[in-house]
């Protein structure tokens, strides 16, 4: 069996990094940051070429979305709406030329300020906005479409922003058919698609809505269905369309596609968090970081780090210290900031907002800081490649 690279892509709120591990995941270089500074919500690769790209932007770049064809040697820019910048810089010649500014027009104008998530489905590459638009792109990012049927979804007048707004932060597929989709939307749920975007049903409802207990939290499961303010969605590996949400109250699982969800936060100190995990081989793994609470400061119980695994799909939960800071940790664990690896032990990564990577190469039993000082980290993902 071939031995693969590893590498880490590390989207921060100043760029892309990149750690390599080499094959033996171990003595981790640094490099970047690249893409101009430029806030970036999500970085991904394609293992059979080494192409990157990330996703990004704000208030003041716009939104676009960076591709490396080299490993992140080198990154050129796809822009896909305005930001203030070019108000300055229309207004500024200077500034203009400073930037190399151009006015030609982009092609979402001022529908959305920054791209949040970035998904490779067959030759298809999506992406995901906010404010919540779904983007495909059949060129490998050179050209983007909107999927008109899911911003026009009946639904979509009742969408509601979360916290950080209405981002449609989560794109999944079937690796073994391309055509069925999901999607997660803060704060609209779960949507899916049999027949490759061209329509899509809402996926929120609970399995047994007389089980659930009453809560008085606005994002908490009610009327029959799941709160709708989703965080993270994974789905397992297999042709069964197990399916796994951290959601702004409680942790999920779905064995039919997202059709109805079982509540499995039983076991957990908190409701709330961000990244759910799922082991690429065992589909009854996975892994979540719960915080405190959403208006209790959003970091680890009795600051105090763990990662908490499931053996059987949610049905009971284990907590793992070993290596974590255990007094005064105060960091968040944002929704795309935990990735995983496919070797024989997975390995586990995750970013926090204070600028460190931990790493776990046994599956979480053990867990060991190997990047430090990066700015706020908003993604990791992990390439494996040669």
């Amino acid at each position: 069996m071939e031995t693969l690279r590893t590498t880490l892509l590390i989207g921060t709120t100043k760029g892309v990094f990149l750690a390599s591990g080499g094959e033996s995941r171990s003595g981790w270089q640094i490099s970047g940051p690249s893409c101009d500074g430029w806030p970036i919500n999500h970085v991904i690769g394609d293992p059979s070429t080494g192409t990157l790209w990330a996703g990004g932007g704000g208030d003041f770049f716009g939104a676009g979305v960076w591709r490396s064809d080299d490993l992140g040697e080198t990154w050129g820019l796809t822009r896909l709406s305005r930001g203030s910048m070019d108000d300055w810089a229309a207004n500024d010649p200077d500034f203009a030329a400073m930037i190399g500014w151009s006015d030609a027009p982009l092609p979402f104008g001022n529908d959305f300020t920054q791209v949040w998530s970035l998904a490779l489905a067959g030759d298809r590459l999506y992406a995901g906005t906010k404010p919540a638009n779904l983007l495909q792109s059949a060129d490998r990012g050179d050209s983007w479409t909107r999927v008109e049927s899911l911003t026009d979804h009946p639904s979509a007048a009742d969408w509601n922003p979360g916290a950080a707004g209405l981002t449609l932060h989560t794109i999944l597929s079937d690796p073994a058919n391309p055509q069925k989709l999901w999607v997660g939307i803060s704060a609209a749920g779960v949507f899916a698609s049999e027949d490759g975007g061209k329509s899509w049903e809402r996926r929120n409802r609970m399995s047994n809505a007389q089980a659930c207990p009453q809560h008085d939290h606005p994002a908490a499961p009610r009327d029959g269905e799941t709160g709708h303010c989703v965080h993270n969605i994974m789905r397992a590996s297999g042709d069964a369309d197990l399916l796994y949400q951290q959601n702004h109250h409680g942790v999920w699982r779905s064995a039919d596609g997202g059709r109805s969800w079982d509540d499995i936060t039983t076991g957990l100190p908190s409701t709330f968090g961000f990244p759910v995990r799922v082991h690429p081989r065992d589909g009854q793994t996975l892994w979540t970081i719960p915080l405190n609470g959403d208006s209790a400061g959003r970091y680890p119980p009795d600051a105090a780090a763990a990662v908490w695994r499931s053996r059987n799909g949610g049905e009971s939960w284990q907590a793992l210290r070993n290596g974590l800071p255990q007094e005064g940790c105060f960091f968040t664990v944002l929704r795309q900031a935990m990735g995983g690896d496919r070797n024989d032990t997975a390995g586990l990564y995750f970013g926090t907002n204070s600028g460190s990577v931990f790493a776990s190469l046994d599956e979480g039993e053990s867990w060991h800081e190997i990047v430090r000082h990066l700015p706020t980290i908003l993604a990791v993902e992990v390439l494996e490649h040669r």
